[in-house]
């Protein structure tokens, strides 16, 4: 009996500007029937290359902060000799929380005497739904200095796969944040496979490595594409190297090319701005790659 869930490709990058977000946008345009996510919540641009319909848009609240009742406080100064993030001053002759520094740790609310704390939801963002010409688009937007960017991506990515088995989807492109803190990590959990994008860089190397090491960590399949690859012709080998020793696929090259950005500038996939150029030619490849690589 064939299942109904969905595989999850989630599109990832040791460090920022590999191209990882132009790759994702247009390998979307090979995939009949999918679901986007854009996890990257902290700094979201998968959106700028679609033309958006129908946005909706909700209210995201993921964690809580404290709050003084100032008509209940004595002001016995416990909750500030707790509070390990200085997040409680005397100001005014009382004693008031900065929403900014408090970092939803309960201390103050569980050690008050006087129980003289509100435990209120924590505004920290918008998460929205869009209609594209590719499908339903889940994307967000933090809070700046919110905290639980982390939760924000798994709350994406879990209402992605609920609209793919709605719509009876086999396939959800996860557009992933770079790096390999909470963000990444939350991203990738659960991922059906990973396409890795970097760039001939002694930083791209670099980073490549601290992302294939974190998803044999996690046990993930994995691929990488080298894009920008004429750049510097000798890092293909050292990156294929790398690769080998985290039994890794290498799925193929893309050439640095100035379209990309100008394909950006029309709020365009390269493959929609440019169908016939070389560069789409090979992206058409890649797609059939990652095909394969996931078993669709």
């Amino acid at each position: 009996m064939k299942s109904n869930t969905p595989k999850e490709l989630v599109v990832v990058s040791g460090k920022g500007g590999t191209g990882k977000t132009s790759i994702t946008a247009s390998l979307a345009s090979f995939f009949p029937k999918k679901v986007l996510v854009d996890g990257d919540v902290d700094a979201a641009d998968l959106h700028l290359l679609f033309n958006l319909k129908n946005t909706k848009t909700e209210d995201y609240y993921g964690g809580s902060i404290a709050e003084i009742i100032q008509d209940k406080c004595t002001q016995c100064g416990i909750c500030e000799s707790l509070c390990r993030f200085d997040a409680i001053i005397f100001e005014e002759n009382r004693y008031v929380v900065q929403e900014m520094s408090c970092e939803g740790c309960k201390v103050c609310v569980d050690h008050c005497p006087e129980k003289a704390f509100l435990w209120k939801p924590d505004l920290n963002g918008i998460w929205m739904e869009s209609e594209t010409l590719h499908g339903s688009l889940i994307h967000a937007r933090l809070t700046p200095g919110s905290e639980n960017s982390g939760k924000l991506v798994t709350h994406v990515k879990e209402i992605g796969k609920k609209r793919a088995i709605e719509q009876n989807t086999p396939l959800v492109i996860v557009d992933g944040p770079p790096g390999i803190g909470c963000p990444a990590i939350a991203a990738l959990t659960g991922a059906s496979g990973l396409l890795m994008v970097t760039e001939p860089t002694p930083s791209g190397l670099h980073d490549l490595i601290r992302i294939l090491d974190l998803a044999a960590h996690f046990k993930l399949k994995s691929c990488v594409l080298l894009n920008k690859a004429d750049i510097n012709p000798k890092y293909e080998a050292l990156i294929q190297a790398e690769i080998k020793k985290f039994d890794a696929s290498f799925i193929g090259t893309l050439p640095y090319s100035k379209i990309f950005t100008e394909a950006q500038l029309k709020g365009q996939s390269i493959v929609e701005a440019y169908p016939d150029s070389k560069e789409s030619i090979y992206l058409k490849e890649i797609a059939k790659r990652v095909t394969s690589f996931l078993g669709l």
